[in-house]
């Protein structure tokens, strides 16, 4: 089997992160339009993640913020986007990189993207700095295509279409 020197797994997943950071830009500008609103799960300890130490101990793994109703100066930048939200009535400041999201979900259309996070470092909560930030929803994850699974969806999420980048990764 030809090696890929071209690496499409990373420009079709860049390319994808490039949708995410769209749709956030425009939200950010204009708000979000109809329906439209927001499931984002990221990793918690991943580099450059800034939250609280209240809600990385309440969510050490994986967060999923909800941007629907609720939410307030949005600002997307070219590596990572900020958000304020309200967690338990306590105002909170969130930053998160784009490399760190495993999933984006618009339930409202039932569209979805998932994102392969294996390479993203981990970094220690005592390097975190105490920074406000949102709450989150438990989302179970896809089912792994790699198990036969044609059109994975991730449970609770209406069946909505996900596109997985381990699809099309060499085994």
């Amino acid at each position: 089997m030809a090696t890929d020197h071209i690496r499409y797994d990373v420009l079709a997943r860049d390319a994808l992160r490039g949708v995410l950071r769209k749709v956030l830009t425009d939200a950010a500008s204009q708000g979000l339009p109809g329906e439209h609103h927001f499931f984002i799960t990221f990793v918690s300890k991943a580099e450059g993640v800034k939250l609280s130490s209240r809600l990385l101990a309440q969510y050490p793994e994986e967060m999923t913020i909800i941007l629907q109703h609720q939410f307030w100066d949005l600002t997307v930048l070219e590596d990572r986007f900020e958000v304020g939200l309200s967690f338990g009535g306590i105002p909170e400041r969130l930053i998160v990189p784009f490399r760190a999201i495993k999933s984006f979900l618009d339930p409202s259309v039932k569209f979805g993207l998932q994102f392969d996070t294996s390479d993203v470092a981990d970094v220690s909560a005592e390097t975190l700095p105490a920074a406000p930030a949102p709450s989150a929803v438990a989302v179970a994850p896809a089912t792994d295509p790699a198990e036969g699974t044609e059109e994975p969806a991730a449970p609770n999420q209406g069946g909505a279409e996900v596109v997985r980048l381990d699809r099309f990764r060499k085994k």
